[in-house]
């Protein structure tokens, strides 16, 4: 097994979430964008606005034009999870 050295480990995350968020937005087709939840995106925010994760995002051979149509966002509020529930809980009463 190759050894990666610490320091490119953050760049190496955010190039594959990169890569990984590119496909889901393809397979989907989210024309109106991409989410990043939970507790780690908000964390590193810093390294996400870099251009590492956009790289990846649209390096999709043909479909590049497509991909780089769908913006990515980050969801920064805390509570967003138990919020779903909860609209989740008013409409089914």
């Amino acid at each position: 097994m190759k050894r990666i050295p610490c320091v490119r480990m953050p760049s190496l995350f955010v190039s594959l979430l990169g890569g990984i968020c590119g496909n889901l937005a393809l397979t989907g087709l989210t024309l109106g964008g991409l989410y990043l939840g939970g507790g780690i995106p908000p964390k590193i925010l810093p390294a996400l606005k870099q251009d590492v994760l956009m790289k990846a995002y649209i390096d999709k051979g043909r479909f590049r034009d497509l991909v780089s149509r769908i913006p990515v966002h980050v969801i920064l509020n805390d509570n967003t999870a138990l919020l779903g529930a909860a609209d989740c809980a008013l409409s089914n009463l």
